[in-house]
């Protein structure tokens, strides 16, 4: 992506969803258009066999599906970094992906005072051979903050290690998603 396209996708943020793009924080923002998914029959949180991975990746891309993101996804992920150190996933998990937004600790501070979390973006064909590497260190916990997202951002998809969190267009989607995959859902009151 080059600056062209990072200043549209900025601008989109802002007219689609404004704020910050911090991927945890979306439920709070939108929950009327929220609802979340658990990757694992039961709540499971973890994967312990490569079989139920099988059925983690399976549900990320039953909903990526029926969103339509055959067409390719944004995708933004993070790296940390403070005063005395930088964590940065592998790169190969993230292709071509270059800094977009960062977020400060006043805009995030549940990471403490010095600690800005960088979002790095990039346009992704939605290709299992692409996501699958991602999903799977998200699924493992090695890589956090993602969104996936279409070029409209009309949807955002955050996958986190436990499960997704969906924000719709409407809350008739949402509630049709909810509906269609009624058994992935917590029983959480909140939807947790």
């Amino acid at each position: 992506m080059d600056q062209k396209q990072l200043d549209a996708l900025t601008a989109l943020w802002n007219d689609r969803w404004g704020g910050t793009p911090s991927a945890y924080r979306l439920k709070y923002r939108f929950r009327d258009r929220w609802v979340r998914f658990h990757s694992l029959p039961g709540s499971k949180r973890y994967p312990d066999t490569e079989e139920e991975l099988e059925v983690v990746l399976g549900r990320h891309h039953t909903i990526l599906r029926e969103l339509g993101a055959a067409e390719g996804l944004y995708v933004i992920a993070d790296s940390y970094h403070g005063p005395e150190w930088r964590w940065r996933p592998d790169s190969s998990l993230h292709p071509d992906a270059v800094l977009w937004y960062t977020l400060t600790p006043e805009e995030d501070p549940d990471f403490g005072p010095t600690t800005e979390i960088e979002l790095r973006a990039s346009w992704m064909p939605y290709e299992s051979a692409l996501l699958d590497p991602l999903l799977r260190a998200v699924a493992d916990d090695q890589l956090g903050f993602v969104i996936l997202a279409p070029s409209d951002l009309r949807w955002l998809y955050h996958p986190y290690d436990g499960g997704a969190d969906l924000i719709t267009s409407t809350v008739q989607e949402r509630d049709a998603f909810k509906q269609r995959h009624s058994a992935w859902l917590s029983s959480h009151p909140l939807g947790l």
